[in-house]
């Protein structure tokens, strides 16, 4: 079986499980509503109190933690090294929940592909439904081998994870938890 037919098939079944493990969040309809909580902002580089690295592989970061300080601003420079597209991407666990249907489309319209970002799909989608690929200041998403930054500036008092949304990443555990301290 070539690489590619292997990837495909690990990433079709990567999907049914993260359809049938994700079937109440879409029956719920709902993202929770109200304001959304606090999780920082983009952080000015010029004040960047230390770099973390971090590497993400098919099913797990390295780090699996992050212990922060509140008001800090970090350079996380994020790695690939996985066989799959991966995201890293800051948020509360409600919010990645919110998310991970958004990355589902994007799987339904081709513009995720198991092992790389179709830009050519992603511009049809923004295209047709005004919603395609997004660039945020908490989040990266990333091909198999490629390196990419953010610079995030994290609050005070807030409960935050980083994870993967790509259907079925964080249900096979790319999440990790960011303990924030005084």
């Amino acid at each position: 079986m070539s690489r590619s037919n292997v990837l495909s098939a690990v990433f079709g079944a990567t999907l049914s499980l993260a359809l049938l493990a994700s079937a109440p969040v879409f029956a719920g309809g709902t993202h929770g509503g109200g304001h959304a909580p606090n999780i920082g902002k983009p952080g000015d580089p010029a004040k960047v109190s230390r770099t973390i690295e971090v590497v993400m592989y098919d099913n797990y970061y390295e780090p699996k933690s992050l212990d922060l300080k509140e008001g800090e601003t970090v350079r996380f420079v994020v790695k690939n090294a996985g066989e799959f597209v991966h995201e890293f991407n800051i948020a509360t666990a409600a919010m990645h929940e919110a998310h991970r249907p958004e990355m589902m489309m994007m799987v339904e319209h081709g513009v995720l592909e198991p092992d790389r970002i179709n830009q050519e799909a992603a511009k049809a989608m923004q295209a047709s439904m005004g919603h395609g690929m997004h660039k945020e200041g908490n989040s990266v998403l990333l091909e198999p081998g490629k390196s990419g930054e953010i610079v995030w500036t994290f609050p005070d008092d807030a409960d935050l994870e980083f994870a993967c949304n790509v259907p079925g990443h964080y249900e096979t555990g790319m999440h990790g938890k960011v303990k924030l301290s005084h």
